[in-house]
């Protein structure tokens, strides 16, 4: 049975954690506290993975060392390591073309100018991977996306960023034990829950 992985996109080290380009590694921790399983770095490949198992399937959480524009290759590497076909791979990543708090849960696509995104199609060679799409919103007048998205979240979105990160951790693991459809019905949303 293949196994599944689980991939966390953000950019490492602490000045980086609280922003909004880095939910997705946040639901990746998330999802392996979750599963009872802690990150830890693999030998050879920049990259913290956790393995657990979830409805009688191998998960493998993971979370890319490298910055977001570079984590294909890491995440390639560590698929064909562990045997992981594409069709089991799950994508978890900041999305400002959805509103703050909205989650979206799809397969392939394009990348809407999503570097992590394009690095992952480049390495794997197919956009044919799962997605959770997580909601950070567009930049506040003529902010920059880039500016935007390595901003921390507000005071006001803090409780709601926990909220949205939980949701990204349970529709990871809908879509493994039920299937796209189920994970589509239940967890996609238009902005945080009320």
């Amino acid at each position: 049975m293949t196994p599944w992985l689980v991939v966390g996109l953000g950019n490492p080290g602490e000045r980086y954690t609280q922003t909004r380009h880095n939910i997705g590694a946040r639901v990746a921790e998330r999802l392996g506290e979750r599963l009872g399983a802690r990150l830890r770095k693999v030998r050879f490949i920049p990259i913290e993975v956790a393995e657990a198992t979830l409805g009688g399937e191998r998960v493998y959480v993971a979370r890319p060392q490298t910055f977001m524009n570079v984590s294909g290759p890491p995440v390639a590497s560590l698929a064909k390591r562990r045997k992981v076909e594409l069709d089991n791979v799950i994508v978890c990543h900041d999305e400002i073309d959805l509103p703050f708090g909205a989650l979206k849960v799809k397969l392939g696509g394009s990348t809407a100018g999503h570097n992590g995104l394009k690095s992952l199609q480049q390495a794997f060679r197919l956009p044919d991977f799962y997605r959770v799409r997580l909601g950070v919103g567009r930049p506040p007048g003529s902010k920059d996306a880039a500016d935007h998205v390595l901003d921390r979240f507000t005071k006001a979105e803090r409780e709601d960023v926990e909220l949205l990160i939980e949701a990204g951790a349970e529709a990871v693991e809908t879509l493994i034990r039920e299937g796209l459809t189920a994970a589509q019905d239940n967890h996609n949303r238009r902005g945080p829950a009320a």
